[in-house]
């Protein structure tokens, strides 16, 4: 897929001076990033590495952060969809959706829409009245996928998405993503599937130790390796 080399606009702005859990008790130092208009930018690192603490503070759940972080909207408008499935028990995958959408203030016609094509992308219009409570993991992973592109917003903030998905729906997935890109949408996403992030990632922040250890294009990371030709993987392990 090609997308334009004309100047794309900004939909999210990073500048994490320290954050952390706990006072005087940073995790993670100087993290800066941006990501434009159509942007897939991968978060990569080791376990503990901070990328967790990082998201949690571009969604402004860490009182101990000293950071700047702008989203594109007025008001900013941004779907998070996070690596454990979290859900309702009393509440079936229809009531999911129908709730997300109150939440984002869809119109009911539009939500009815959506809900019925992201239903029939990712083969779930069978379980639409049941309880997720008894969904296998990746059909529970497949419901918080639903509810973040139920929205559209300008902003995907999407952790691990890949585990528990089959690949069918690995493929669906990403063919959503690339839709939202193409609409404009820039996505930040922290995965562990290199071999995955190298085929569909713009660029990458790669955390070690609760810095950025390197950041940029694939070209840009291996030369941050000194490993011209080297995948991914390889480099992740160089530099971490």
């Amino acid at each position: 897929m090609e997308y334009s080399t004309t100047p794309r606009s900004l939909v999210l702005e990073v500048a994490i001076k320290e954050a952390g859990y706990e006072p005087g008790k940073p995790r993670i130092h100087d993290v800066h990033f941006h990501v434009a208009e159509g942007e897939l930018l991968g978060l990569i690192g080791p376990n503990g590495a901070g990328k967790s603490t990082t998201i949690k503070t571009v969604m402004g759940l860490l009182k101990d952060a000293k950071s700047t972080v702008k989203i594109a909207g007025d008001p900013p408008r941004y779907a998070y969809v996070p690596e454990q499935p979290m859900f309702y028990d009393h509440l079936t995958l229809w009531e999911h959706l129908d709730l997300a959408a109150a939440a984002f203030g869809m119109e009911d016609k539009r939500f009815k829409e959506q809900a019925d094509l992201l239903l029939q992308k990712f083969g779930m219009e069978q379980v639409r009245d049941h309880l997720p409570g008894g969904f296998s993991k990746g059909m529970k992973q497949k419901m918080m996928l639903m509810i973040g592109f139920l929205s559209e917003p300008d902003v995907y903030i999407v952790d691990e998405p890949f585990i528990g998905l089959d690949p069918r729906a690995t493929k669906d997935f990403l063919t959503l993503l690339d839709q939202e890109r193409q609409r404009g949408a820039g996505i930040l996403m922290s995965t562990h599937v290199l071999d995955t992030a190298e085929k569909i990632c713009d660029s990458f922040v790669l955390i070690s130790g609760g810095r950025v250890a390197a950041q940029g294009s694939l070209a840009d990371i291996r030369s941050s390796a000194g490993l011209p030709d080297a995948s991914l993987f390889d480099c992740f392990d160089a530099l971490t």
